[in-house]
């Protein structure tokens, strides 16, 4: 068993290129993974293979390479960019007489770091756990309580086996916790799909600046960092734009390249929020030569949760990095598909918030709504959310208003009020427009 430092451990990064030499894409993206870690990157192992070996994975002549550079370079751990089996892992940290973690434990490692709410602290624990059960060894054979010998037979079992048996019981009661906070979370979606809001949920791969573009869209105030996952736990925020329903707009946690089957199995529930959207914005970052690849990364995780059919609408961010002009790509009958925008100096917002206009404006009205004189709360209430257009007072008294809402929205308004809507509402002329700020639409490239 090998103890972990407090922090800054110096770690020996290894990559290999199975059937293609290494991407420096790829091992870029590593390096800051294991930034993100907390590892001080000292060296690092690169090579080719056709296929993995098993013993070690990277071969037994580039295990002893391994060893060399984390004995030169004093390395406490050795980060290896791939899926290590039990017995690889094990085999090498025998070799190289230091801790090895593979990336899924790398990531894992970062998902524990960044979890904030219960129930993603929840999430992440049941992850490492099933991750773990995989690798328990029999390193505490000084604690077994089947020996041989007089005096130290007996029906008791090996520490290894009570390893096993915690590990086993703690992942139970993890999973009865998600069960019953799911339940819950499914009864409040219920209740919000009887006043039905438009969703969108933002997705992407991780850095894409998915939290950047949340807090310039929303004014929130919500982590964002140039690092790998800064966002873990989903943020959910009202936007409110001009003729245009309430829209709930949800960040969530970035998405990698061989994401590990235990988070993507774990954060099944966070992922809903991708799932039970009526709009995908899926943020690219526009100055990222591999992001085609990057996209398809995206769509396939997406994919696997049960989000492949739900409509994308794809935002180009960062475009000041690479000076290209903000626009709209549309397909064949007219609809927006992508947007060139940039989160940090606010070019191309306008022409997302007319997109999003354009999905969703169709739901606003124009009502008349009744006020009795002693109504007069609700009729600030609706002066505060933006919805009055006209206000007439009326000769006995109270108000006639004409309210710019969609009718779900002012349903609920009323009905939180004690306003019966059958009788007190009518509808009026529907609402029209909302102009691109001047910019021209551009037609879908090739």
């Amino acid at each position: 068993m090998f103890e972990r430092p407090e922090a800054g451990e110096r770690a020996v990064l290894v990559r290999l290129g199975l059937g293609a030499p290494v991407s420096g894409q790829d091992l870029e993206e590593f390096e800051a993974l294991a930034v993100s870690a907390g590892a001080v990157p000292v060296a690092t192992v690169t090579g080719s293979r056709r296929v993995p070996e098993p013993r070690y994975f990277v071969g037994s002549g580039k295990a002893e390479e391994i060893r060399a550079a984390a004995e030169a370079s004093d390395a406490e751990l050795v980060l290896v960019d791939h899926a290590l089996s039990p017995s690889q892992e094990r085999n090498l940290e025998g070799l190289v007489g230091r801790r090895v973690l593979d990336r899924a434990g790398l990531i894992l490692d970062i998902f524990a770091q960044r979890a904030r709410s219960a129930e993603g602290k929840l999430e992440v624990e049941l992850a490492q756990l099933r991750h773990l059960s995989t690798r328990l060894v029999r390193g505490w054979t000084h604690l077994e309580r089947q020996k041989g010998g007089i005096g130290l037979r007996g029906p008791g079992e090996t520490q290894l086996e009570t390893d096993r048996r915690l590990l086993a019981k703690r992942i139970r009661t993890l999973s009865e916790r998600l069960e019953s906070l799911a339940r819950r979370r499914d009864t409040g979606r219920a209740v919000r799909k009887r006043i039905p809001i438009p969703a969108v949920a933002l997705v992407g791969y991780t850095n894409a600046g998915k939290s950047t573009l949340f807090n310039s869209l929303t004014g929130s105030d919500a982590y964002a960092a140039d690092q790998l996952f800064a966002t873990l736990d989903p943020t959910v925020r009202r936007l409110r734009l001009p003729h245009t329903p309430e829209i709930v707009l949800a960040d969530t946690v970035g998405f990698v390249r061989d994401l590990p089957h235990e988070l993507v199995a774990a954060f099944r529930s966070t992922l809903l929020e991708a799932r039970d959207a009526d709009l995908l914005l899926h943020v690219v970052d526009a100055s990222d030569p591999e992001r085609l690849d990057r996209i398809a990364q995206v769509e396939a995780v997406l994919e696997s949760i049960g989000a492949g059919s739900i409509p994308v609408l794809t935002v180009f961010n960062k475009i000041d990095r690479i000076g290209a002009p903000p626009a709209i790509e549309r397909d064949a009958s007219g609809q927006a598909v992508r947007v060139w925008a940039s989160a940090v100096n606010g070019q191309g917002l306008d022409l997302l918030k007319g997109c999003l206009h354009e999905r969703f404006g169709a739901m606003v009205r124009r009502f008349s709504l009744a006020l009795a004189p002693s109504e007069g709360r609700t009729r600030a209430r609706l002066y505060r959310d933006g919805l009055i257009r006209q206000d007439h007072a009326r000769e006995q008294g109270g108000w006639l208003l004409e309210v710019e809402a969609s009718k779900p929205e002012l349903e609920a308004l009323c009905g939180s009020e004690g306003i019966d809507f059958a009788s007190r509402v009518s509808p009026c002329l529907p609402v029209h427009g909302f102009v691109e700020s001047g910019h021209a639409a551009h037609p879908v490239s090739a």
